[in-house]
């Protein structure tokens, strides 16, 4: 049974002399996908319970449509900068967290139809007639419906297990002449100008992130690797651009002093929800079996390193895209 198919279905699209069984089996599986690991305060998803680290709670999700406006933020309001296809019927958001994307995206092109795929059913209820969303695994074979015009994927850095997997898949699953793009950030502190000090907490916190997500198979640098792995696919016309969001409103600059404004909130709220999980499940569940109060401690710390503006320190946001040979 998909499960996918079951919770996009609505009640009003079924035959009103529906099999009772088939019913209990929906409502069960429903149940199931809904019934959340409950953890350190947080929630996060039952479905392939585990393998997505972050909590899907309404705080994280908050923090998620505030990541979006900074996207706008870094690329003038639009919603990608590949060259779309000519003609687009079909789209693709590979994780699709909220939905933001995927609905705006739906509003500004009402001739596609956009597919979220997502491990966890935290999309609104109400979207756009073009707009569905399924749950199921990226990582998985995927069935929700090739083909597409074109494939979005943001911030899955750290999600996924298999990127050279993932971009063959994608290829497959794109008509000919159709474009991916991918979005993601490197979660390797960053100065140009040397000021964060070896003993900076936020960088000792970015390095344990690293460290523990390279031993749960899920790597957090796995951008600096896209461009490559496309060429790999099959892809052809592989454009890379890299942008700085600073971790405060250090920057010179108006705009980059904006958006480190801006990322400084989205960064200190998502410090629990990048570690809780990681930081302190245990060795068995491949977390890094810290107590909660040291965890605690080191976040507390890492957010003073966040508010410093004489650390020039920024996250390198990779957006990479290419064309499949038509």
């Amino acid at each position: 049974m998909d499960i996918g198919n079951l919770i996009a279905e609505s009640d009003s699209d079924r035959d009103s002399a529906y099999d009772a069984g088939e019913e209990l089996e929906f409502m069960t599986v429903q149940s199931a996908v809904m019934r959340y690991r409950q953890e350190n305060g947080r929630t996060y998803h039952a479905y392939k319970d585990g393998l997505y680290l972050l909590p899907n709670d309404r705080s994280e999700n908050e923090r998620l449509e505030f990541q979006h406006y900074i996207f706008l933020l870094t690329f003038n309001d639009e919603l990608q900068i590949a060259p779309l296809p000519e003609k687009m019927h079909r789209v693709l958001d590979a994780g699709c967290g909220t939905g933001d994307w995927a609905i705006d995206f739906a509003d500004s092109h009402p001739e596609c139809h956009v597919t979220g795929v997502d491990l966890s059913p935290i999309q609104p209820v109400f979207n756009p007639p073009n707009v569905t969303f399924i749950v199921d695994d990226l990582d998985d074979t995927w069935t929700f419906g090739p083909p597409f015009d074109f494939i979005f994927s943001r911030f899955m850095t750290g999600s996924i297990t298999d990127w050279p997997a993932f971009f063959t898949k994608a290829y497959d699953s794109l008509t000919p002449g159709g474009t991916i793009e991918v979005q993601d950030t490197i979660w390797h502190l960053r100065t140009d100008d040397s000021t964060i000090p070896p003993s900076s907490p936020l960088l000792k916190w970015t390095n344990l992130l690293r460290e523990g997500m390279a031993v749960n198979g899920r790597p957090i640098d796995s951008a600096i690797h896209y461009k490559s792995q496309l060429a790999a696919a099959g892809f052809v016309d592989i454009e890379q651009h890299i942008y700085k969001w600073p971790t405060n409103g250090w920057a010179k600059d108006r705009r980059h002093k904006y958006i480190g404004k801006w990322n400084n909130e989205n960064v200190s709220g998502g410090l629990a929800a990048f570690s809780l999980a990681l930081f302190t499940r245990s060795k068995e569940e491949m977390g890094l079996g810290w107590k909660i109060e040291d965890v605690e401690a080191l976040l507390d710390a890492a957010r003073r390193d966040l508010r410093d503006g004489g650390l020039h320190a920024y996250f390198p946001v990779y957006v990479v895209y290419a064309r499949k040979p038509s």
